[in-house]
């Protein structure tokens, strides 16, 4: 089996080394800066076997030409409609890779970018800036609908499924969404948690679906009640959502908050 580990990149970002016990070979996930994974792959003893992109965003993206470099013949992994040209084998829906003996299967996921993808098998999910904890990526270039279809397939993974997105956005994602549901005890409970964690400069990931079904807005965007919060501005999203079956228009609702919160 797989471990997983945090590498830190920017202010807030983790590119995720992928690693097993008894092998010397790594694959990471989103390497937006080639120096901080030269340092950990050194200490760790590990060699640098393959690139997982999630889209084309330069903190995900900029570390790769680098990498590339200084281990030759190194596969980058990424979707097959992405602007980033470092791709040397591009990925759709359904597609199947194997890193290390483990394997993910590919879902396009657009929201955040058009060409957004996740790496998931029942125990992983990779989900770059498409679903964080607590919360999800900015609408950049796709649509509320299109990330409503996104979350959907990944509310299909087991409960136990482990969440590894590549932001440490969770204290700013919970205080939104507790003005979303004041009286949430889960998300009053996970709060305290990583608030507790944050102070001691500590990781708040992974986290899990299970988790997230119970603390993640837009989880719950067709959870009825999710927008009696929504500021009168925003109410023009929403059209009645419940009534129409549409939980994306709750979604959009939801986002558009965020985005001025």
């Amino acid at each position: 089996m797989v471990q997983v580990k945090a590498i830190k990149a920017f202010s807030d970002n983790y590119i995720w080394c992928i690693s097993k016990p008894d092998s010397s070979a790594a694959w990471v996930v989103d390497p937006g800066q080639a120096e901080p994974v030269l340092k950990y792959l050194a200490q760790a003893g590990l060699t640098l076997e393959g690139i997982l992109i999630t889209h084309h965003h330069y903190d995900h993206t900029d570390g790769v030409n680098s990498l590339r470099e200084e281990f030759a013949d190194i596969e980058v992994y990424g979707p097959v409609n992405s602007p980033f040209k470092g791709i040397t084998k591009t990925l759709t829906e359904g597609d199947v890779i194997t890193v290390l003996d483990t394997e993910f299967t590919v879902i396009t996921t657009p929201g955040h970018t058009l060409d957004h993808i996740c790496y998931i098998n029942p125990a992983l999910a990779f989900t770059g800036d498409t679903l964080f904890s607590g919360g999800c990526g900015r609408l950049f270039e796709g649509t509320a609908e299109q990330m409503q279809c996104s979350f959907d397939k990944l509310k299909r993974l087991p409960l136990a499924c482990e969440i590894y997105c590549t932001h440490e956005y969770t204290q700013a994602n919970l205080a939104f969404a507790l003005a979303v549901e004041p009286n949430n005890r889960d998300l009053i409970a996970y709060a305290q948690w990583v608030d507790e964690q944050r102070k001691n400069n500590k990781i708040t990931l992974p986290s899990t679906l299970a988790l997230e079904l119970k603390i993640n807005p837009f989880m719950r965007s067709d959870i009825a009640g999710i927008v009696q919060h929504l500021p009168d501005q925003y109410n023009s999203f929403t059209k009645n959502t419940l009534q129409n079956n549409e939980p994306w228009q709750n979604f959009a609702g939801l986002r558009a908050w965020k985005d001025h919160f």
